[in-house]
């Protein structure tokens, strides 16, 4: 098993699904086995071509290798993570076993942003509050990959509680864009997209509350999707805007995500937000086609402040999409002006309250030098919280006090109501809507860290979705002159998740961006 030749890939895979020239490598040492998809890796580890042990040590490799100078990671589970290949093994060399039905994540090493649960390790939200927290069970999402045979590789970095859009407020220091490491990956999920588009893991599983998977997955070239609000368990999230919060996929193409959307979708009882509906096989709709789609482009997003190359690549992507038979045309979302307002008064208000629980009390940080009781809760939260998150405590404190709740908290919710009909109204004709997912490609660290009202601009295009409720996914669709990732972002209508796969998957079927890798060391 020391090398995967061209012949058995020939014999193994139609050419369509894995592409060795795309690779670079007419053969693919064992080592670089973090190169490729789950869809590739599961076809090796069905024809044994390849064991578990080899792909995971092949990861590990890589995170050794470069995780110092990305940062990506906060928590790395090695020792587990070999224990639990040599088991999977086990179960690979039993030939009554249906990978496609029962274990269709088998042996592919997952990565988990640091603020969704996992039983037995740290889960930090990248805070000092929480820095040695360990779990005592897994969310919902966990252990459905770990039931399909996924591997936990480690826990990513983040904007502390998901709060920012740069990974810069992380207690664990900032994590580095790798198509240039003086740029920041995005955030909140930065950490999760930046170890994919490194290759650090095969695919992650990130979260958003107001384009927190979506703005990084656009900064660093990778697919990510946020799925419609209750389709999704949040149970076993750490909780920042529960009527925002939402998990989703971060992978390296459409069809990678659509795998992670069928596995983690579904009715959870544990969590009184989720929706009990059937789900779709995603893969299904992994069509090469958008003849007779059509598309709707809000002119709200693109007026002043969108950067002149992301408009650019954005516009050759709808023009692409017209030569494929797409029907498009421009669409008005009136109330997206007030979408910041909106979001930036609700959040933080849901913040000001999920955040009351790090008391230093039962779990967490807890400062040892205090007085009396009040002093020990001011003083943990002074010294546990960090700078952007008190910020925002603050803000929503304001909003939900005596004398200000009409004004900003209870009008906010119903603007928030007008935001979800605009979109409401323009599905009735479109079967999805196409914007740009950031307004700007990414900005070096330090730059905006210290002015909070730009960060918070650069949620303009994806917080709506979160508003909504919507399902809403980036794609790579170009490069800035400086060679940094651009996002198209595709939305569609509440639980129509199929629909946006498949009008990216045709995108990235008839595009190269999504085969270019960043050059690192």
């Amino acid at each position: 098993m020391n090398r995967i030749k061209k012949k058995n890939f020939v014999n193994l895979f139609n050419l369509a699904d894995l592409n060795l020239k795309e690779l670079g490598l007419m053969e693919i040492p064992e080592k670089e086995l973090y190169k490729l998809s789950i869809h590739q890796i599961s076809n090796l580890l069905r024809s044994k071509e390849v064991s578990v042990v080899e792909v995971v040590r092949s990861v590990l490799d890589r995170i050794e290798e470069i995780d110092s100078l990305i940062n990506g990671y906060i928590t790395i589970n090695k020792q587990k993570s070999i224990a639990r290949a040599q088991e999977l093994d086990h179960i690979l060399a039993d030939s009554s076993v249906d990978f496609k039905k029962n274990l269709s994540l088998l042996g592919i090493p997952i990565a988990i942003k640091d603020n969704i649960c996992t039983q037995g390790m740290k889960t930090t939200c990248a805070s000092q509050i929480l820095s040695n927290f360990v779990s005592p069970y897994n969310a919902t999402v966990v252990r459905k990959l770990l039931d399909q045979g996924a591997i936990i590789i480690g826990k990513t970095n983040l904007d502390e509680f998901a709060m920012g859009s740069s990974t810069e407020t992380s207690h664990f220091g900032c994590t580095r864009n790798p198509w240039n490491v003086n740029h920041t990956p995005g955030g909140s999920s930065g950490g999760s997209t930046s170890i994919i588009a490194a290759d650090e893991a095969v695919c992650a599983l990130g979260s958003d509350t107001g384009g927190s998977i979506r703005q990084p997955a656009s900064f660093c070239g990778v697919v990510g999707l946020k799925p419609t609000y209750g389709r999704v368990s949040r149970f076993g999230l750490v909780a920042f805007a529960s009527s925002l919060d939402q998990i989703g996929p971060i992978a390296k193409d459409v069809t990678d995500c659509s795998l992670l959307m069928k596995v983690i979708s579904g009715y959870d009882p544990c969590d009184s937000t989720s929706v009990n509906r059937p789900v779709p096989d995603y893969e299904e709709y992994l069509i090469n086609d958008v003849k007779g789609i059509k598309i709707g482009i809000p002119q709200e997003y693109f007026e002043e402040g969108l950067d002149k190359e992301v408009e650019e690549k954005i516009r050759q992507a709808i023009s692409l999409f017209q030569n494929l038979g797409a029907q498009i045309e421009e669409v008005s979302l009136p109330h997206t002006e007030y979408a910041i307002a909106t979001y930036y008064i609700l959040a933080t208000a849901e913040a000001s309250s999920n955040l009351a629980r790090y008391d230093g009390v039962r779990y967490g940080f807890r400062e040892d030098q205090f007085t009396d009781l009040i002093d020990m809760y001011e003083k943990t939260k002074q010294h546990g919280f960090g700078a952007e998150v008190k910020r925002r405590i603050m803000l929503g404190t304001y909003s939900l006090s005596s004398g200000y709740y009409d004004a900003y908290y209870l009008k906010a919710q119903k603007v928030r109501t007008l935001i979800k009909q605009d979109f409401e109204e323009a599905f009735q004709k479109f079967d999805v809507l196409l914007t740009p997912t950031a307004p700007i490609p990414a900005f070096k660290i330090g730059e905006k860290i210290n002015d909070p009202l730009q960060m918070y601009l650069l949620d303009i295009y994806t917080l709506s979705a979160n508003l909504a409720g919507i399902p809403a996914l980036s794609i790579p669709c170009g490069f800035s002159h400086e060679g940094l990732p651009i996002g198209l972002q595709l939305l569609a209508g509440h639980f129509q998740e199929e629909k946006v796969l498949r009008v990216a998957y045709t995108f990235e079927q008839n595009t190269e961006y999504h085969k270019k890798l960043p050059k690192l060391p």
